[in-house]
């Protein structure tokens, strides 16, 4: 992976579309339900033995919207969740939840969730294809839905899931200088993960993961 930031250290952000229509597709990878099948990413990326000694069982299909605001220089949509949530309370997030029964796709999911979280609404959102399959170490397992969105919109936080939202220039994401690693304490194990702190937000985790995975489909591929 660092032959990659060596190779594009600031992919220009006004081709982000074009090149994630060539390189992603809303094709439901079969790992979103079947553990025993490949092309599962995520926390395990960075930490393979770690995985194996928690003996984390990844088990819940779970969707969010990566919504990339389509401005002359686009932005990525991020969210705060709220300190009272069951889980990653008061962190930086997508919007998303898990997958309901009575969600057509992951992609129906995603834009549920959007809508219900922060009053984006479908009819602004293109969906333009999934990201890899996110396992996380809290049990989901994630499928991102990469998406442009209208600038034009008005939204209407949830207070009981979201604190805020704001927005980060993609050109900032999306420049592999800015994918800090880091490690941290998980029940009594070292773990790595990826952070890109921008002004006062501390993106980290799964977030920033997941955008890394963004980078790595759509300008590296």
């Amino acid at each position: 992976m660092n032959n990659i930031g060596k190779t594009l250290q600031r992919p220009p952000a006004a081709s982000f579309f074009d090149r994630a229509r060539a390189n992603l597709t809303l094709a439901v990878p079969r790992a979103l339900t079947d553990p025993r099948a490949e092309g599962a990413r995520g926390d395990l990326d960075l930490n393979p033995e770690t995985w194996m000694r928690a003996g984390v069982k990844a088990t819940k299909p779970a969707a969010v919207l990566v919504p990339i605001i389509d401005r002359s220089d686009p932005t990525v949509l991020l969210t705060l969740r709220t300190a009272e949530l069951a889980s990653h309370a008061g962190q930086v997030a997508f919007p998303g939840g898990k997958i309901d029964s009575a969600d057509e796709s992951p992609v129906a999911a995603a834009l549920r969730e959007a809508t219900e979280e922060i009053g984006l609404v479908p009819s602004l959102i293109e969906p333009i294809g999934y990201l890899d399959l996110y396992l996380t170490f809290s049990g989901f397992r994630i499928l991102p839905t990469v998406a442009r969105v209208n600038p034009d919109f008005t939204l209407t936080l949830n207070p009981r899931e979201v604190t805020e939202t704001f927005e980060v220039p993609l050109a900032f994401l999306m420049t592999p200088d800015n994918h800090q690693r880091k490690t941290r304490d998980w029940n009594g194990i070292q773990r790595e993960y990826y952070a890109m702190p921008f002004e006062n937000y501390n993106i980290w985790g799964i977030t920033a993961g997941i955008l890394r995975n963004m980078y790595e489909r759509v300008y590296a591929a």
